[in-house]
Order: structure tokens, then C-alpha cells, then sequence
């Protein structure tokens, strides 16, 4: 098969000395990527190939083992490596990897020394190593959320990983702020390469381990493959981390795309060739906030099912055996790769696992960015209890909990702490309510209703999670006593308030809603290209990012969109871990605009109670939404005694209920330890709680009593009886209320709620708007405050992407009008876009993508993942979609759509136009409420067609959804009432803000966010390292070229040349 060259009299001998089972393919004697290899090398006609085969490994005597020049021989399982040692002493031909160092490779400690020896960089890690199973050791301690190992602490998320090499059983543990629980990683059986245990919290003691720091990568893996120390060849594919699903094409082979290495990691595969003194070496690498570590070394590996790989591999080793047997010879690439003319066609890539797209956008216009601000899904209503507290044993744990300092407050949100308040909680509630007996004990009647009202909350669902509850201790008044030891005085507090907040929990139906929602954005928001967003995503051509707000129904809402987005499956911890980023500072908080928000109730409390709305209008018939105090109804002021007066009636219905309740509950045991609950499988949970319907409970883990505290504190904050005062305020918690239990407790059929929530969502459709601003410059004042740092991420996001679009389009520019590219660099493997970047002083420069990923200057810090055009089998390499997810509160929903609307009423604009078309501002004006799940979409459009000076070359698309905004009183909706049975609503679809065939250009949007957008120099500066430069030039990987610098070609001499 080979093809001959006249001036070689002697072939080079190259002996395959490896165990069959590594190597067989079938009923084949060597795998595909090996034999395809091999061929390759035999087609130059320089080599002769000696398979030695198990008998001879395992039987012979070394003596009598073929004599070769050159040695493939790596470790596997039952594999003589000592006695394959003793052979390369007595023959010494050139080994292609080393034999001695693969000793180290079975021992996960020896990998992270040499690597650090080298100067590579791995996560953080500590070693525990026992002599004995189960040993206790002194210097490691194990806590609820972290483990210190020698003083070293690992909060989780953490890696645990055995120290020994070939066992692949990889623990990740997840902190109980995201529901807890164990992630097991394994060799791959069938479609599965993890398994999530809801229930493990504790680490394994039965041998020695390395802890080290969970690294989030963004769901992804990238695998490293080097021959020689100038060629590595990487391959991205989906972790094992996120859902344990193994993504595999129509012939069953896991999906994997090449991914182009940046300058750094490329010096870093050159390191590891160097440190193990293996040529063909394979090697995990984990990309975290522009950094990357190597996290294994697995050693010989090739590329499975890419010839272009097969021809470079081939081509590179043939060059390093002639180098080290045969240096007189030219090692000049032949003009046509001999194996070329029965070239096998590659075969067609798909992915089994289906998605829609929406189809191309018209021939010349490509979808470039997308960006959502969203909603979180349905919750239960969120609650706070105060109490002043003088018992000693809440004072003592306090005290324990905030180091000994009187004065200091304490926050307890872990399951530790939490309980410890529980045990003291219950041995403080009395067994039996006494009955009043005099005016004088009803302060003590009431402090022991909320001492109760916090044992119920604590218990609620027999489970803690630090995302649900918390609890602050602040002291208020001290006394000096004598210190213990009698020398002196010190404080002691002796009175405290104790805040509990609790509620606001997503629901099965907000869970429900976020995963359909992800669905519907999957199918309806990008082009289709064989599989759409999912083909887009999986071949690395799909850059995505979700922040979440603090909160904990936000994380669990985005995690749950995400499953939705990308067909994930399985539990949200994992998924919510690996995939979703907190900036509480971008998505949380009013504090910037509190000052205003005060003067906006003020003045809404003012047009209300006296009826002042009409003297500060500034509306008319043509623009309504200009006017104060916008959708208040006109009899507001009579409608407040009849909320009175209706939440009185369903509080007092909800007190019978809890009245039962408490009686049967004070005649168990109310001291019974509680079974431990699996949260992270609640988390997962989509589904009612039927068996809890038909016993006639309330939905979800809200007991009668908590439901009643529930009621009567509204009932209570929303008229102040002695002073005769409403609070307009507490209007918005009266109707989350009612709506709330319309939805998911109708079953209990209380008279007069849906009265209530008719008049409540008068109320509460005028009030909640005007909370954020009585009129439009008002609204904007307070918008742009709030969500200043999201307008000015949101600015970066649309920024880089047209950067990054440009610098692909001046590439292709190029190549069209026929720029000069030498052979050679046609055939580099190392080929990469070429994309811009910004210098300093931010002027557009173009340069390789080898500088833009390594010196990335954008201020959010993104990684970039390139799919390698050059490998991949793919019709458009250079489509790359951008998408950023923020997860947020009704604050920052309303805020950006006031800066959204009302912008161009800001001095600086004057006389620029609305973005948001009239006929749009007409709906919003009418817009009662941005419900759960409600949306703002930008998605950024370039017309490839349009010279890239031209404005109209990038346009926006706005677009928005009122969420799940559906009365739970409606009838006439099939939709609505089929979903009413499962305790949810349909989420509204997505409605215009532009006049269809109007053109917003990116510019435009630009000027008309910049007012108010926090500027991009205070943002944080990014962590991307300083990229390496000098070895590597922009040609190095021209084949004729590599493997010059091949370190073991020097002792060539000692191996027998």
C-alpha cells in the first residue's frame, strides 16, 4: 500500500508495543485512530510496523521481543511496564513517550507535583492521605458547607477526587445554599457519565483523597491532545458536571468540536509533553474566568473520528522518527499526503437530541447577540416576623454565633444554625396557650404567638436551606457583669431584636414556568441550522452566560431555564452550580434609589388618601402616560375600607383553620427530632403535591399556622386602628396574597378571597407601577439608578459582539478579495479567526484571536470559545451567536423598561425619539403589571450585506412579555384554565416595542443608553493573565516546521541512533 522512495535502502522499524485491549477496534487488531495513523505512516514508504501483541508482552522473554528503532509502548491495565523497561535498556530504540515517568501518572498526587514542579498551573488543592481506612486525622475537619484540610479551607462546591490514577470515581459536593448534595462522575456507561445524589452531604473516609476547588467552566470541558511538543489538537464537549447526559451522534460517539487553544494554553501543552516526557499525551483542561488549569494527564491518547487529525499526527510523528533515525533524510511534507487519493469522506455530524429553530432571517442578515433580562418565576409570598427577645438561651447563641461580641449582630441562614435555633426555640414555646387572663399579659401573649410563628416557620417542610430562611440577632440593650474569671467587668446583652425573613420560595408552577420558557427560547429565538440553538451550543459557536440576583427563587428560576434552553436533565443543583454566575451588585437592591422611591410613595399615599392627583397632571388625551400617578382608579380612597374589611373576613376564616391545626399539633409530640428532608430533590420538583390537596392542606410546606401569621400580619399592617391610618404599601403583599392562594389553594374554598383580589389588583395595578415613579421623569430618574451597572453590561455585551462580528467580517474581506496565504499556512494547523480587539486607549485594532483570548480587555471578564474552522465539520464555523441571561426581581424589570421608554426625555436627548414606538407605549401604558417570568429581549442583527461603516449594518429587535400575566379568576381562556388545575399560568408571548419595518439601529441604542449606563472603566478590571508571546509566532504550526524544538530528539544518540 505504501509508496516508495528510491533513496531509502532500509525501512525504520517502528514496534507497537501495547496490550491488545487497548488497541483492538472490533474484530480489528488496532483501534480506528491508531490504524489510521499507522497506515498513513506505512504510505510514506519510510517505516515498517511490528505489532508485538499479548503473547509476547506477557510470555516472552525481552530477549527474544523484535528489535526495532522506534517504540510505541504506554501503560494500561495488567500492562508489564517494568519488564517493557527492561527491553528499551537492552535495545534502546526511540521512544516515542518515555517509559519511567508513566509511573507517576497512576498517582493523582505525583501528576499535581510534577505539574506545579513545571510551573502549570491546577486548581487549589490539599492532600488527605490515610494509612488505614476511616482513620481519623487532626488536621482535617469537615463542617456543613467547607472542609479545611491543614488549615486550608474548600467551601463547596468542592472536588474530591481518590489518589489513585485509574479510579475514576469524582465526588463534587454543593453548599445547602443550592440545595446540597453529591455529584458522582464516572467512566461513561451508556449515555451517562454522572450520577447526582440529593442526599450525600458528608465527604468519603475509606481512603486517601485530593480536595481541590470546583472550577465553573460553563458546563464545559476541553480535552487537549499533543504529538510532539508544537502540535496539540483540542476538543470541547459538554461536562459531566452539569447533567450527566452523554450528547452522541446518529452512530453513537459522544459529540465533541475542536476548539482553538490560546497562546498560554498552547505553552501549557508544551510543558506537559515536557514534564511527563510524553510525545503523544493527552490532558483535561478546565477555562475558568480567563485562566486555565490542567486538572488530569491521562498520557497516550489520540483524537477519535477527525482525519484532518489522523493527517497531522501522522505527518508530525514521521518527521520525529526520521529526525531521531534518520536525520540525513529530507523530512519535507510530500506535495499530495500519499493516502490522499481514496480519500474516505468524513462522516455528516448530527446531534440525536432534537431542536427547533426559527429558519435564516433573510439571506443576508445573521443573528449575532441575544440578550434577556427576566423575571423570576411564581414564588410564595415573601414574609418577615420581628420579635424583641430577652431569653437567655436566644442571648447565648447570639453570642456563639458572632464570636463573643455584645454588640455584634448575627446572621444565621446554615442548616447548623439554624437548627441550633430551632432547639432553643422549642424548648422557649409553651405546650399550651393559656387563655388571656388580663390586657396586662397580652405583650407576653403576642411575644409567645411569634416565638411560636418562628418554630412553625423553622419546621416548615422538616428542612433548612440557607436560600429560604434567615435569621438576624441584634442586640439592643447590655448590662456590666463581672467577668467569669472574677478580674473586672465586661457587656452582656440583655435584650435583642430577632428578624426572621422567610417565603418567597419558587413553586413548582415558577419551576414549571422557567424550564417552559427556556423551551419556547430554544425553539422560537435563533436560527435554525440543522438543530438550531442546540447545534449552535454544542459545536462552541454558542457563547452563553447567566447571572443570577442573590436570591434564591432567581438562582433556582434561571437554573430552570437553563434545563429548559439546553435540554438539560435532572436536578437544578448542578445545573445551577455549573452554569449560573451571582453579581448581586448588577441584579439586587434599591439602596441607589431609596431617597426617590420615598418621595414616589409619598406622594402616591398623597393622591390616594386626599384624592391630589388631578392638580399635578401633566398627561392629555394623546400621550395619558405623561399624567401623575398613571392607572390609579379614580375611587381609590372608598376602595381602601373594603380591602380592609375583606382581608379582615378571609384572615378570620384562615384563623379557624389554623385553630384546628394547632390543637391537634399541641396534642403530639411536639419535640420529635425531624427527619431529614431532601431539598435538592424539592428543588427538582415540577409537579402539585396531590396527597396535601386531598387532605385538604394548604400547597407547598405552608402549614394553617404559617398561613394564618401570613393573613393577620397583613390584616394588621394594612390599617393602623388606633391611629385610624392606612399604609398604601402593604396594597402590594395584599394582593401577592390573594393571588396566591387563587392559585394554589382554591381548594380551600375561602369566602370572599376572590372579591378580595378584584379589588386588591385595582389597587395594586396602579400602586406597584408608581412605586418606581409617579411620572415618566420620575420613573426614569429612579430606573436609571437601579439598573445603571445592568444598562452598562448590557451596553459591553452589544459592544463586544459587533467588535468580534467586524473582525470576522474583515477577515473574510480579506480572503474574498485574494490576500496572499502561502501553502503552507493554508495547512496550519493552528489557523484561527482573525478578530479585533480593543487597544488601550480604545481604538479598534484587528489581531489573531490568539492575543483577543488570552489578553481579553472586555470588563465582564468572559472566556471566549472558538470552534477550529479547520477541523470542523460544519457549514458556517464563523456563525457565533452571544447570549446573556440576567435573572432579576420586578425592580430591575420595571426600572429598564422605564429607561427603555422614557430615555429620550433626559436633557442631554432632547428631540431624540422614544425608542419604544407609540403604539407601544400605548400598550405598556395600559400594562397592568410585569408578571412572573416577564421578559425584555434585545436580540442585535448585522446585515452582512451593508458595508461595515454603515449604521443599518447592526440593528436591534425589542421585545417584551408581560410574563405569566393572567387574572387566576379567569374563565374564558382554555389555555389558562387547563394550567389552573396544575397551579400555574401561561406566560404571555412576546410583544413588539418597534413599528414592524422600522429600522433601531445599534448606534442609536448607544447614545440613548449612555446617560445612564454605567461606564465601562468602572467596571472591575478583567483577571485575564498576560498572554505569553514569543514562542509561538502566528505560523508555528506549519507542518514542514514541527517538532524542531522536540527536547528528546538530543538523547536520540542514547537510544541507539
Amino acid at each position: 500500500m505504501g509508496v516508495g522512495r528510491p533513496n531509502v535502502d532500509k525501512k525504520i522499524t517502528i514496534g507497537v508495543c501495547v496490550m491488545e485491549k487497548k488497541v483492538k477496534c472490533g474484530c480489528e487488531v488496532l483501534s480506528a485512530p491508531m490504524r489510521q495513523i499507522l497506515e498513513r505512516l506505512q504510505a510514506f514508504g519510510e517505516f515498517e510496523i511490528i505489532h508485538f501483541g499479548d503473547k509476547v508482552i506477557l510470555e516472552d522473554p525481552i530477549e527474544s521481543w523484535p528489535i526495532c528503532d522506534c517504540l510505541i509502548a504506554f501503560y494500561s491495565s495488567g500492562y508489564p511496564l517494568g519488564k517493557v523497561e527492561a527491553y528499551a535498556a537492552l535495545r534502546k530504540p526511540f521512544l516515542v513517550n518515555e517509559l519511567e515517568p508513566q509511573h507517576l501518572l497512576h498517582d493523582r498526587r505525583k501528576v499535581y507535583e510534577r505539574l506545579e514542579i513545571f510551573g502549570i498551573p491546577v486548581p487549589r488543592y490539599a492532600l488527605v492521605n490515610r494509612q488505614v481506612p476511616y482513620q481519623e486525622l487532626d488536621y482535617f475537619v469537615e463542617e456543613e458547607d467547607f472542609v479545611e484540610v491543614h488549615g486550608n479551607r474548600f467551601c463547596k462546591p468542592f472536588v474530591e477526587k481518590p489518589i489513585h490514577g485509574d479510579d475514576h470515581s469524582i465526588m463534587i459536593y454543593y453548599p445547602s445554599s443550592a440545595g446540597g448534595g453529591m455529584k458522582e462522575l464516572f467512566r461513561k456507561v451508556g449515555n451517562r457519565s454522572s450520577e447526582f445524589h440529593p442526599e450525600v452531604r458528608r465527604v468519603r473516609r475509606e481512603g486517601s483523597y485530593i480536595y481541590e476547588e470546583f472550577m465553573p467552566t460553563g458546563g464545559t470541558d476541553v480535552k487537549v491532545y499533543t504529538v510532539g511538543t508544537e502540535y496539540a489538537h483540542a476538543e470541547a464537549r459538554k461536562s459531566p458536571v452539569v447533567d450527566g447526559v452523554v450528547m452522541r451522534n446518529p452512530d453513537g460517539k459522544e459529540v465533541r468540536y475542536p476548539v482553538l487553544l490560546t497562546p498560554n494554553e498552547k505553552q501549557m501543552a508544551r510543558e506537559v509533553c515536557m514534564a511527563f516526557r510524553q510525545a503523544v499525551c493527552g490532558f483535561d483542561l478546565l477555562r475558568c474566568e480567563g485562566r486555565s488549569y490542567v486538572c488530569d494527564v491521562n498520557g497516550w491518547s489520540f483524537v477519535k473520528n477527525s482525519y484532518k487529525y489522523y493527517d497531522d499526527a501522522a505527518c508530525v510523528l514521521r518527521k520525529m522518527f526520521l529526525d531521531a533515525k534518520a536525520p540525513h533524510l529530507s523530512t519535507a511534507i510530500p506535495p499530495t499526503l500519499p493516502w490522499k487519493i481514496n480519500k474516505p469522506v468524513q462522516p455528516s455530524e448530527g446531534l440525536t437530541r432534537q431542536g427547533s429553530g426559527l429558519g435564516t432571517f433573510g439571506q443576508s442578515e445573521e443573528l449575532r447577540c441575544v440578550i434577556v433580562v427576566m423575571r423570576h418565576g411564581d414564588r410564595t409570598p415573601k414574609q418577615k416576623v420581628k420579635l424583641k427577645v430577652t431569653e437567655e438561651r436566644l442571648l447565648n447563641l447570639m453570642l456563639k454565633y458572632n464570636g463573643g461580641r455584645p454588640r455584634s449582630e448575627t446572621k444565621l441562614k446554615s442548616a447548623v444554625q439554624l437548627q441550633d435555633l430551632l432547639d432553643a426555640t422549642r424548648m422557649l414555646v409553651p405546650r399550651s396557650r393559656p387563655g388571656r387572663e388580663s390586657d396586662s399579659e397580652a405583650e407576653d401573649i403576642e411575644h409567645a404567638e411569634k416565638l411560636r410563628q418562628v418554630k412553625a416557620v423553622l419546621e416548615e417542610g422538616g428542612h433548612f436551606s440557607g436560600i429560604y430562611r434567615k435569621v438576624q440577632l441584634k442586640p439592643l440593650k447590655w448590662v456590666k457583669v463581672a467577668k467569669s474569671n472574677g478580674e473586672g467587668e465586661e457587656e452582656r446583652p440583655v435584650e435583642a431584636l430577632m428578624v426572621l425573613k422567610y417565603g418567597g420560595v419558587l413553586t413548582h408552577a415558577g419551576r414549571k414556568q422557567a424550564e417552559e420558557l427556556g423551551r419556547y427560547f430554544r425553539n422560537n429565538m435563533y436560527p435554525g441550522e440543522g438543530t438550531g440553538l442546540l447545534r449552535l451550543h454544542s459545536t462552541y459557536r454558542h457563547d452563553l452566560k447567566i447571572y443570577s440576583s442573590d436570591e434564591g427563587r432567581v438562582q433556582m428560576s434561571a437554573a430552570a431555564f437553563a434545563k429548559g434552553l439546553l435540554d438539560l436533565e435532572g436536578q437544578l443543583t448542578p445545573i445551577l452550580v455549573s452554569l449560573v454566575s451571582k453579581d448581586a451588585s448588577m441584579l439586587d437592591g434599591l439602596d441607589n434609589a431609596s431617597t426617590e422611591m420615598d418621595e414616589a410613595k409619598a406622594r402616591l399615599n398623597d393622591i390616594i388618601i386626599n384624592g391630589s392627583k388631578k392638580s399635578h397632571s401633566n398627561g392629555s388625551s394623546e400621550f395619558p402616560w405623561m399624567a401623575d400617578g398613571v392607572g390609579l382608579p379614580n375611587n381609590a380612597s372608598e376602595l381602601l375600607p373594603k380591602l380592609v374589611k375583606l382581608t379582615k373576613k378571609v384572615t378570620e376564616q384562615v384563623r379557624l383553620l389554623a385553630k384546628d391545626e394547632d390543637e391537634n399539633l399541641t396534642e403530639t409530640s411536639a419535640y420529635d427530632v425531624l427527619l431529614p428532608y431532601d431539598q435538592a430533590k424539592a428543588l427538582g420538583k415540577t409537579n402539585i403535591d396531590v396527597d396535601r390537596i386531598a387532605a385538604g392542606l394548604p400547597c407547598g410546606s405552608e402549614g394553617f399556622l404559617l398561613m394564618y401569621a401570613r393573613w393577620r400580619k397583613l390584616e394588621r399592617d394594612l390599617y393602623n386602628e388606633r391611629k385610624g391610618r392606612f399604609d398604601i404599601t402593604q396594597i402590594p403583599d395584599v394582593y401577592d396574597s390573594c393571588k396566591y392562594d387563587l392559585l394554589h389553594n382554591a381548594h380551600l374554598n375561602l369566602e370572599g378571597l376572590d372579591e378580595l383580589f378584584k379589588v386588591a389588583q385595582l389597587l395594586a395595578d396602579g400602586v406597584i407601577p408608581n412605586e418606581y415613579g409617579i411620572n415618566p421623569k420620575q420613573k426614569l430618574k429612579i430606573g436609571s439608578k437601579i439598573a445603571r451597572r445592568l444598562l452598562g453590561k448590557i451596553l459591553i455585551d452589544l459592544r463586544n459582539t459587533r467588535e468580534e462580528a467586524i473582525g470576522v467580517a474583515e477577515l473574510k474581506s480579506n480572503q474574498e478579495q485574494g490576500v496572499t496565504i502561502s501553502k503552507t499556512e493554508k495547512e496550519d494547523t493552528d489557523y484561527h479567526l482573525k478578530h479585533c480587539t480593543k487597544t488601550d486607549d480604545g481604538r479598534r485594532s484587528s489581531t489573531t484571536s490568539e492575543k483577543s483570548m488570552d489578553q481579553d480587555d472586555d470588563e465582564d471578564k468572559e472566556i471566549k470559545y472558538r470552534l477550529d474552522p479547520k477541523y470542523a465539520n460544519v457549514k458556517t464555523p464563523e456563525r457565533h451567536v452571544r447570549t446573556r441571561l440576567y435573572f432579576t426581581s420586578e425592580s430591575h424589570i420595571h426600572s429598564l423598561m422605564n429607561v427603555l421608554r422614557y430615555c429620550n426625555l433626559d436633557e442631554s436627548l432632547q428631540g431624540e425619539e422614544s425608542l419604544v414606538c407609540h403604539s407601544a407605549l400605548e400598550r405598556l401604558c395600559k400594562t397592568k403589571e410585569l408578571d412572573y417570568m416577564s421578559y425584555i429581549v434585545l436580540r442585535l442583527f448585522e446585515n452582512t450585506a451593508v458595508p461595515l461603516e454603515d449604521p443599518k449594518r447592526f440593528r436591534i429587535e425589542l421585545t417584551f412579555s408581560r410574563g405569566a400575566d393572567l387574572s387566576p379568576l379567569e374563565t374564558n381562556d382554555i389555555e389558562a384554565a387547563s394550567l389552573h388545575q396544575e397551579h400555574t399560568l401561561p406566560i404571555m408571548g412576546p410583544e413588539r416595542l418597534q413599528e414592524v419595518g422600522s429600522y433601531l439601529t445599534l448606534e442609536k441604542i448607544e447614545k440613548m443608553f449612555r446617560p445612564f449606563a454605567m461606564p465601562p472603566e468602572d467596571f472591575p478590571p478583567p483577571s485575564a493573565p498576560v498572554g505569553f508571546s514569543g514562542y509561538f509566532s502566528k505560523s508555528a504550526a506549519v507542518l514542514e516546521r514541527l517538532v524542531n524544538l522536540w527536547p528528546f530528539n538530543k538523547n536520540a544518540n542514547a537510544n541507539g541512533k
